[in-house]
């Protein structure tokens, strides 16, 4: 199957300039969903728990936690988890934002494979990464659905095992 086909740009959105990436298409189909999970479960199979983002990361952890049996971990952002949390301050393309963890989300060593929709500049990832390590988890791998492999995030990220479905 290709998941190309399930997603649609979206010009000049959330600002101009921007040409979105919309993994909506590929959400409402069950065949392209389930596919897009069984491709992304091959990447976390030697991982002890799943890191997923705040937002549209979160959309595929939940299968990945249940197909793969393992425990499923939020990073969200500023204020949203309820217990003791550490924090990071991170970048995007347009506005600055925070993440949290909380503090005995991770065991020591655990292997870490952190999940999202999409790889832009790769400041939310690096930021997940220094969330995870500060609990001295290992990130195990960090894994997309999309990666914009035209920006620029090889930098920050080298060093990591990255992973996506698909390439732009």
């Amino acid at each position: 199957m290709n998941l190309e086909n399930y997603i649609r740009d979206i010009p000049n959105f959330p600002i101009e300039w921007i040409n979105f990436k919309d993994i909506s298409p590929l959400l409402s189909d069950p065949k392209a969903f389930k596919e897009s999970i069984d491709q992304l479960a091959v990447f976390l199979e030697w991982a002890d728990c799943v890191v997923w983002l705040d937002a549209r990361g979160f959309i595929f952890w939940g299968a990945l936690a249940y197909k793969l049996w393992i425990p499923f971990i939020p990073i969200r952002k500023a204020g949203k988890l309820p217990f003791d949390t550490i924090s990071i301050n991170y970048e995007l393309e347009y506005w600055k934002n925070t993440f949290e963890i909380h503090t005995d989300a991770i065991k020591k060593w655990d292997n870490v494979s952190i999940v999202d929709d999409l790889l832009a500049t790769g400041w939310t990832a690096l930021a997940a990464t220094q969330l995870v390590e500060k609990l001295w988890g290992n990130v195990h791998s960090i894994n997309f659905v999309i990666d914009l492999t035209f920006l620029d995030w090889v930098k920050k990220l080298d060093g990591y095992n990255i992973n996506s479905l698909l390439k732009y």
